[in-house]
């Protein structure tokens, strides 16, 4: 539950801080948010992940920070 309510705080602020960037409707946010909390939760239980290197990136076209899965992707 900590996962859905630290992603639905995410969404909140941002479509409060990127107020003219999303109309009124539907939209799919960024992938990086669902990452961000995926990796604060990792750090709080003492999990560190190795970064991707520039190999690996271009093998699986990603960026090395990600977002690591397309926008369409459903966790």
């Amino acid at each position: 539950m900590s996962n859905s309510f630290s992603n639905q705080i995410l969404a909140q602020i941002e479509l409060f801080t990127k107020k003219g960037q999303y109309p009124i409707g539907i939209h799919i946010l960024p992938k990086t948010l669902d990452e961000e909390v995926a990796m604060a939760h990792l750090e709080y239980l003492g999990i560190k992940l190795d970064k991707l290197t520039p190999t690996q990136s271009a093998y699986i076209d990603v960026h090395p920070d990600g977002p690591f899965k397309p926008i369409y992707y459903r966790y």
